[in-house]
């Protein structure tokens, strides 16, 4: 059950950073801890003793500062090393199976190798330069007082880790429970001192071809949070208006945040711990925007058929697997937001037959851009493909659109010759859960019924999607099986979101770290999602009458110049419907309306109690983003009675989708959502481990410490004398209290049995470095277990969003193949158990690291190399910076015993961007 082998050759190969590494075909050449522990030691006391007998001069308290981070990198090493060599013995219990070696353990162990390996590094470039002219002892102290910060803070991570071992049955890598663990691990973060890990320290865990785009995307995000505040308004929802002035603003403030580290670190903590999900959703949103859009598009794949189509939500039949006779209807989505049209994008690298006919124009929504290829030129048309890919996109359940995830997919569109059809989903937290699941599940049944305007024979269909979308693909396959309608040929779902839950797990004490996923962000997101985001009347304070006004000028204007651009393309195209064009003229004397009425709307508002003011603003935000950022979708209706819609609408959030489970065929054997009880949810519980096993795991845990008994207002979760940094402010981090997040449909992980039964085969691609890099492990596991045919494939050195992030360097290129070849494996109908044939589509990563030599050693417990099972491995070299280091062709992979994967070394050049 591994993921794509390749074997090796004995041939020369291209490095990452132009150098040449040969490939050897000898055993798995592995790092050995004791070996990197006392590079540590030799280089912090040879550094320190240096500086400590050097005089002084004017760099005194630089000169102090290095010495004291030498010693305190020192101590927490050798507080460090037994507990990393203990997890090292023991952390091959929890993979997936022997060939593939993953789990939040393993990753947390090699996040510290990595952070020792950068030390050991610094510390040698400090050896061979400090008697240099051009040596800057302050700019090498703050290097070194980084990396000591970020040891720190692993070591409080470790110990975090040796609770859960303490406190989980073997082999589960979730804690359960809703008080102890969880709620410690919560209130550390709260905490806990992070800072570190967004300056100096960014991104040091990944590839290093991958951190200059996460230093420019933290530049990025600070610098917007900087501007945000000042140019907040409802321009947001305007068609992008907002984001052009907050980004413009920002390219002036970014500069200070380059240059200085600490600064820009400090920033980046206060902002993943205070700002709201409506800050997120604005800056991740802003890929959506025309400019940056338009700079994809041209750098990626031309297709010919790239449309938007906006599909009504009308009731139709579908036959039923078991009996064709006999049908079931696919209802349209109501949650929250009422009926509404759903939107998708449709990309075809090929124009097929089927995808320019009337019926399909009719639902065509023009972007404003310039007509297609396949509509100007005439196309060929070729014949419709027996394959079809339905993709739903991620971005936390709360923001991007296909339109962000269009560069990989027109490369899909090419690379697989199938069309591609990208669902817009309704997000939070305007339209939460189960409003995204109903859009998606209709627009899967959509799609099965009305195969010929896809240009789609009806033969095969895969489901695909990331982050979000992942989580999306397994819960509609799911309804499919409880409405017994058609199930999908496959589903690839990379890296998702399987437990939407707070349960603490060690990949999730990785969140501390990660610049992409930081916990309290992730929390912010599902709290969305599940319907529960607090302060909602916060956000009538933030938005002004005259911001509102500008609002609806925007939206006026942009219906106007969107009617415009319609009719004249309705002119020079005589396939398109006319209707199309003149479908705007209500939604324009709509906004119109609205422009109108809004002084006095809030002036009556103002007269009515606070409840009035939150019913009025949920009226306002009822409609989703994605519809909203629609050019031409049409303007709700205000319902007649105001207080009956939000009636409604508390209605639907309290009841959430006890819905789901409900058809017209009572004859399904698959339980309704009403009927799964706990007693049939919990997670996959291997074998009892044998006395050995249990020993060694018993040597590895470890109690709570002194102070965490029940009741205690103050709890040490940590040994005596040991204190984590800590942060000058708290994190606000919401609670997450509404059972809703155990529904199957939100956490299929916790999927009774006959649920996931139901399910098609399953084919996962995980980062080994990602904060929900557990939730793929216990999937797969929990699908093994009711013997559902599975694939894990674990990707390393890459954040979690990769396939975001294809363009970008040569690793993320051949990790998102990955998923391409999964893909491909679905439609041709492969056996998702048996491990898959070589192709020719990517080839295996591996290291091109040059290491010191005392850092290698062969690992004789190693059976086979995890790069040939499943792990795909990014290249990395050692820049020449700093003495000691051995010349290319030197190789190392991760970890000791059964582990198998690549050591997270990374050395390459960490230096700041203008220090």
């Amino acid at each position: 059950m591994a993921s794509g082998k390749k074997s090796g050759s004995g041939k020369h190969e291209q490095g990452v950073n132009g150098r040449r590494s040969s490939k050897r075909k000898e055993g798995p050449i592995v790092m050995d801890t004791k070996a990197v522990f006392a590079a540590v030691y030799d280089v912090c006391e040879e550094n320190a003793a240096f500086f400590s007998s050097s005089p002084k001069g004017s760099a005194g308290g630089a000169v102090r500062r290095l010495v004291d981070a030498m010693r305190t990198i020192q101590e927490h090493a050798r507080n460090l090393e037994p507990v990393v060599s203990g997890f090292a013995a023991i952390y091959h219990h929890f993979d997936f199976d022997p060939h593939i070696p993953a789990n939040g353990y393993r990753s947390l162990v090699k996040v510290v190798r990595c952070c020792l390996l950068h030390i050991v590094h610094k510390g040698r470039y400090i050896s061979s330069s400090r008697r240099s002219i051009f040596f800057r002892v302050a700019h090498n102290a703050s290097e070194m007082e980084a990396y000591s910060n970020a040891l720190c803070q692993l070591r409080a991570l470790l110990y975090l880790a040796q609770r859960l071992l303490h406190d989980n049955s073997h082999g589960n890598l979730f804690f359960q429970e809703e008080n102890g663990l969880n709620q410690s691990f919560i209130r550390e973060y709260a905490s806990m001192h992070k800072g570190c890990f967004y300056g100096r320290c960014l991104g040091f865990q990944f590839t290093p071809s991958i951190r200059p785009h996460l230093q420019t995307m933290a530049i990025g995000l600070v610098s917007f949070s900087e501007n945000y505040r000042k140019h907040q308004s409802g321009l947001d929802e305007a068609g992008g208006t907002a984001p052009y002035g907050v980004a413009a603003s920002s390219l002036f403030t970014s500069g200070k945040y380059a240059i200085d580290p600490e600064l820009r670190g400090a920033e980046y903590e206060r902002i993943t711990q205070n700002l709201d999900v409506h800050f997120w959703k604005s800056f991740w949103n802003i890929t959506e925007t025309e400019i940056l859009a338009s700079l994809a598009s041209m750098t990626s794949v031309q297709v010919k058929v790239n449309r938007m189509l906006l599909v009504p939500g009308v009731a139709f039949d579908l036959p039923l697997v078991a009996d064709p006779k006999v049908s079931v209807t696919i209802a349209p989505p109501t949650a929250h937001i009422g009926p509404a049209p759903i939107q998708m994008r449709l990309i075809s690298y090929e124009l097929r037959e089927g995808q320019d006919s009337e019926e399909l124009l009719a639902m065509c929504r023009s972007e404003g851009g310039s007509m297609s290829l396949s509509l100007g030129l005439k196309t060929k048309r070729s014949p419709p493909s027996p394959w079809l890919l339905v993709h739903y996109h991620g971005g936390g359940f709360v923001a991007q659109t296909s339109k962000s995830h269009e560069p990989y997919l027109k490369s899909w569109s090419q690379d697989l010759n199938v069309p591609i059809l990208s669902v817009d989903y309704s997000l939070a937290p305007e339209a939460p859960f189960p409003r995204a699941l109903e859009e998606c599940f209709y627009a899967y049944c959509w799609a099965l019924k009305n195969s010929h305007l896809l240009g789609w024979t009806g033969e095969r269909v895969c489901l695909a999607g990331d982050s979000a979308g992942g989580n999306l693909c397994v819960t509609v396959s799911m309804r499919a099986a409880c409405h017994g309608v058609r199930l999908p040929d496959g589903l690839v779902a990379a890296y998702p979101a399987t437990l939407l839950t707070a349960y603490a797990s060690p990949s999730r004490l990785l969140t501390l770290m990660d610049p992409l996923l930081p916990f309290s962000v992730l929390s912010r997101c599902l709290n969305a999602y599940a319907g529960v985001e607090p302060n909602p009347e916060k956000q009538v304070e933030k938005v002004s009458t005259l911001s509102m006004v500008r609002r609806d000028t925007a939206l006026l204007l942009r219906d106007f110049r969107q009617g415009a651009s319609n009719w004249i393309q309705s002119l020079l195209d005589q396939h398109r419907p006319t209707a199309n064009a003149a479908s705007l003229l209500p939604a324009a004397c709509w906004r119109l309306w609205a422009l109108l009425r809004r002084p006095l709307t809030l002036v009556m508002s103002s007269l009515h109690s606070p409840s009035s003011a939150s019913s009025s603003d949920a009226v306002r935000k009822s409609v989703s983003e994605a519809t909203l950022s629609s050019p031409h979708s049409d303007p709700p209706v205000p319902p007649k009675e105001p207080s009956d819609f939000s009636a409604r609408k508390d209605s639907l959030k309290s009841r959430t989708c006890q819905d789901l489970g409900t058809h017209l065929n009572s004859t399904h054997t698959a339980p309704l959502l009403s009927e799964c009880t706990p007693e049939d949810v919990s997670f996959f519980l291997p074998p009892p481990p044998d006395a050995s096993t249990s020993s060694a795991l018993s040597s590895m845990a470890i109690p709570p410490p002194g102070g965490s008994e029940e009741g205690s207002e103050n709890p040490c979760e940590f040994p005596v004398g040991f204190e984590p940094l800590r942060s000058e402010q708290l994190a606000d981090i919401p609670p997450q209290d509404s059972p809703i997040v155990k529904n199957p449909y939100m956490s299929p992980l916790l999927a009774p049995d006959s649920m996931l039964q139901a399910l098609p085969p399953v084919h996962i691609v995980a980062c080994a470095l990602d904060p929900i890099l557990d939730d793929s492990v216990m999937f797969a596991k929990r699908l093994r277990s009711v013997e559902r045919p599975v694939t894990l494939c674990i990707v390393d050195d890459l954040p979690h969003g990769f396939l975001s992030l294809s363009q970008l360097s040569r690793e993320t290129r051949e990790a998102t193949n990955i998923c391409v070849e999964r893909i491909r494996e679905v439609f041709q109908g492969k056996d998702a158990t048996a491990p898959p044939l070589p192709t020719n589509g990517h080839r295996k990563l591996e290291r091109t690291n040059a290491v010191p030599a005392d850092l290698l050693q062969n690992d004789q417990d190693i059976a086979q190399d995890g790069a040939d099972h499943g792990g795909v491995f990014g290249g990395q070299t050692i820049p020449e910076e700093g003495a000691g280091l051995t010349g290319e062709g030197e190789k190392m992979a991760e970890g000791e015993g059964p582990a198998g994967l690549v050591a997270a070394s990374n050395l390459g050049d960490t230096k700041e961007i203008g220090a």
